[in-house]
């Protein structure tokens, strides 16, 4: 079965003093992380829509939810305090609630991606058959730096640089047995479940995303988000 997974557990400390997490600011005619729930709502071949929130705003989640979208394949649950522990806490839900298969599926997507579009979700999908985790990503335009207390390293070969994104997809049986063989400190520095799928072995497949497909993170992310919004009204 193929699950999704809304990541939303973050409190938005980098969008500076808001009265309530980013995923939950407004933009152009409502909420972040309805924009990016209405997208996967579309998508009729997840079996459930996971939604990871952080525990004091759970309650608010499922009521504003509630407000805008009928779908009773979303299910609020509680986030972690790290990436890994919020991926870890759906993928309880799914094996409690459902048992899990050596072909299940989780396409984890950030709730404050609000423009991921229906043709990225379905590359991820269709990847997933193919690899044991897909990682979603445009190409880098500008020369990628490596440097190492302030001193260049090195400068790596442009054409062959990507800029991560999400979604990200990946097997769940495959992610949970390496999570287990995981020391705490790698559970707490491998944030980046394509990393964790790739040291583990796995080839980790690509597909492309779209440079609209931006991650709300600070208030600029947010005017530019909202531009982008009514845009995206007007031509409806």
């Amino acid at each position: 079965m193929i699950y999704a997974q809304v990541m939303a557990g973050g409190i938005g400390s980098r969008m500076g003093h808001t009265e309530r997490p980013k995923q939950f600011l407004d933009l152009a005619d409502k909420p972040i992380i309805i924009h990016t729930l209405e997208k996967f709502s579309l998508i009729t071949e997840f079996e459930k829509i996971l939604v990871s929130i952080h525990p004091q705003w759970m309650q608010y989640a499922r009521d504003l939810i509630a407000q805008y979208i009928d779908d009773d394949r979303i299910v609020i649950i509680q986030g972690g305090a790290e990436r890994n522990d919020t991926v870890m806490g759906a993928i309880k839900y799914i094996d409690e609630e459902f048992g899990l298969g050596q072909d299940d599926v989780l396409v984890m997507h950030d709730a404050v991606r609000p423009f991921v579009t229906r043709r990225i979700i379905m590359d991820n999908i269709k990847a997933s058959y193919q690899f044991k985790a897909v990682d979603t990503v445009i190409g880098a335009t500008d020369t990628i730096v490596k440097a190492v207390d302030g001193v260049i390293s090195d400068i790596p070969v442009r054409d062959e640089m990507y800029q991560g994104q999400t979604p990200q997809t990946i097997n769940i049986s495959a992610f949970k047995e390496q999570y287990n063989k995981m020391t705490e400190q790698e559970r707490n520095t491998l944030s980046d479940s394509a990393k964790v799928m790739l040291l583990a072995g796995y080839k980790v497949g690509i597909v492309n995303g779209d440079e609209s497909n931006i991650k709300v993170t600070r208030p600029y992310d947010l005017r530019i988000a909202d531009i982008i919004a009514r845009e995206n009204m007007d031509v409806q």
